[in-house]
């Protein structure tokens, strides 16, 4: 076999196509309740994270001024 200028790998890789095989892998095996339910409720702690995450963390981003009276006081010195 002439040895080409390519590393292992890629020969290896590259000769591999005459290797493969027209053997099918066997199949999955059905899927059950107990695993559905499984996905289910983890797919469902994911998003209750999530918006968990919105509830508490879009009232500390905003940028209103709820409790602050510094614009007022400063508005009223200029004023006087």
């Amino acid at each position: 076999m002439p040895r080409r200028g390519e590393s292992v790998p890629f020969a290896f890789v590259a000769e591999a196509e005459s290797f493969r095989s027209n053997v099918a892998p066997p199949p999955r095996p059905p899927v059950g309740a107990g695993q559905r339910l499984r996905t289910a409720l983890g797919a469902l702690g994911v998003v209750a994270g999530l918006v968990g995450a919105l509830v508490l963390g879009v009232p500390a981003l905003d940028a209103g001024e709820k409790g602050g009276t510094a614009g007022t006081q400063q508005e009223a010195a200029r004023g006087r």
